[in-house]
């Protein structure tokens, strides 16, 4: 038996001159060995994508990270260079698809770059350099070449009890590697905060009357797949939707085909 496919929008990278669609490997092997799935990598482009199109051919969505960051035009600010870098064509793609997404109930599970998408897309703003405000922590990525230095578990955050993300964590404080200068300013009516750091930096989401599994985390989990509790959990309970909505899927291909 097949198994279901999850798409992941693609990011835009400049190599010796050339123009390439790219996405972590991280983010890859997470939704293969993690959440048991097939990945479809969806190119970002301007224009031209059949959101549609694309949704009917996979079960769930992950939104990445990146190095980029959401236009601020997208959530009613100037943008300037401190904001940056920027990926319009990322932004092009990945903001339709959340969107489409939530209205036809497909799974979804937004990382980093992804759980601010999410939040701008309901219609939230974004707070940048957050670790220059008053009481803030410095949430940055260290600066070290070793990748598992940089993506290390050390920042605690507390999950809400009664929460979605506590139903598959559990209660209280867990650890992550949240890697991030950029944050949650206000946020979006359909959002429930999660989970958040002790210096109230919102740290997870999920949207409020969703027909599917839709969460969004602030922190890291691709990275340690395989290895870290919490990280193997959330990618389960996110592959558990996508075989839900498969199933589903499915069932009704199958009456349509009999009718």
């Amino acid at each position: 038996m097949s198994k279901p496919v999850v798409a992941i929008p693609a990011d835009i990278r400049e190599i010796e001159g050339n123009v390439w669609q790219a996405t972590p490997n991280q983010y890859v092997r997470a939704a293969v060995k993690g959440a048991d799935v097939t990945v479809f990598l969806v190119p970002a482009l301007d224009a031209d994508n059949d959101f549609d199109g694309i949704l009917d051919r996979v079960d769930g969505l992950l939104v990445s990270g990146s190095r980029t960051n959401v236009h601020p035009s997208l959530y009613g600010k100037e943008a300037t260079d401190a904001e940056g870098p920027y990926d319009r064509a990322r932004d092009a793609t990945s903001l339709p698809l959340i969107k489409r997404a939530l209205e036809r109930g497909i799974p979804l599970l937004a990382i980093c770059r992804g759980i601010q998408e999410l939040n701008v897309v309901l219609g939230g703003t974004l707070a940048n350099e957050i670790q220059e405000q008053p009481g803030m922590w410095d949430h940055r990525k260290p600066d070290t070449p070793e990748l598992d230095v940089a993506y290390g578990i050390r920042q605690k955050v507390i999950v809400k009890e009664g929460s979605c993300l506590a139903g598959v964590v559990g209660t209280g404080e867990i650890q992550v590697n949240s890697l991030h200068r950029q944050a949650i300013s206000d946020m979006a009516p359909r959002l429930a905060v999660e989970a958040v750091a002790e210096d109230g930096t919102i740290e997870a989401v999920s949207v409020i009357g969703a027909k599917a599994f839709a969460v969004g985390v602030q922190w890291h989990p691709e990275y340690w797949v395989g290895s870290d509790q919490p990280s193997n959990k959330l990618f389960a309970a996110f592959g558990e939707a996508v075989r839900d909505y498969a199933a589903a899927r499915q069932g009704m291909a199958r009456q349509t085909a009999a009718e």
